[in-house]
């Protein structure tokens, strides 16, 4: 039996996936393509989820200089916006959160995590009743790349029960289920995934990876070794 399983891509090495389990990258997708996030239901379970844009200047950075960009120019604009100060931010929100995923796929994790946890700040001082959900799933990104599984597991559990119309917190929360060994729990979440977006590519990949790590299991278990060393075979390619 020949399965073809869809390849890693680059940016995403640089996190040390789970082997096997691609984890998705950002809500772009559903965020542009679902339902309107700034009129979302309270009395659904969920909140006010998109954050109004900043005003740009059409600069990237007005408080680093030009060659100190990337995180240490974002980092520095951060600490910069002071509550009570009235400044002009040149980043919008959605530029923000495009810079610090970018940082998570060249592998900058723990610089990425310091400038979500400033720019988490800056927003709880504004008073702002949303959740900026691009930011939520980026840092759950972060702890992961980190290290951080158990902490990443409760924000996207956090993300399931928010958004559960969502199905990239799913996804990525079956990643580390499997890195946790507990493929039961990775398979349900990649059938919550596909329930909430059939036509999910990654989710239908990373399900079928699922399977045949659950096959080589109940194989193994039941004495099937030369059953269990083929699914496993297929498993490294």
């Amino acid at each position: 039996m020949t399965l073809l399983l869809g390849s890693w891509p680059l940016a995403m090495r640089a996190q040390t996936p789970v082997p096997g389990l691609v984890p998705h990258v950002d809500l772009n997708a559903s965020v542009d393509a679902g339902p309107d996030f700034g009129a979302f239901d309270p009395s659904r379970g969920g909140v006010t989820a998109a954050i109004a844009p900043a005003p740009s200047t059409g600069k990237l950075f007005e408080d680093a200089p030009r060659e100190e960009g990337g995180w240490k120019g974002l980092a520095r604009l951060l600490e910069a916006l002071e509550p009570n100060v009235d400044t002009s931010i040149p980043l919008t929100a959605s530029q923000i959160t495009d810079r610090i995923s970018g940082m998570l796929d060249q592998g900058q994790a723990h610089q990425a995590l310091d400038v979500i946890e400033k720019r988490e700040a800056q927003l709880k001082s504004q008073g702002g009743i949303g959740t900026d959900v691009q930011l939520m799933f980026l840092h759950a990104r972060a702890l992961s790349a980190v290290g951080r599984h158990d902490d990443a597991v409760a924000l996207y559990l956090k993300m399931t029960t928010l958004y559960p119309e969502l199905p990239e917190p799913w996804n990525n929360l079956a990643a580390e289920y499997v890195r946790q060994g507990k493929l039961d729990m990775a398979r349900d979440a990649l059938t919550v995934a596909l329930q909430a977006d059939p036509g999910y590519a990654t989710a239908q990949a990373n399900l079928g990876e699922v399977q045949l790590m659950l096959a080589e299991r109940s194989f193994r278990q039941a004495g099937a070794s030369r059953k269990a060393n083929q699914a496993a075979e297929i498993l490294k390619h």
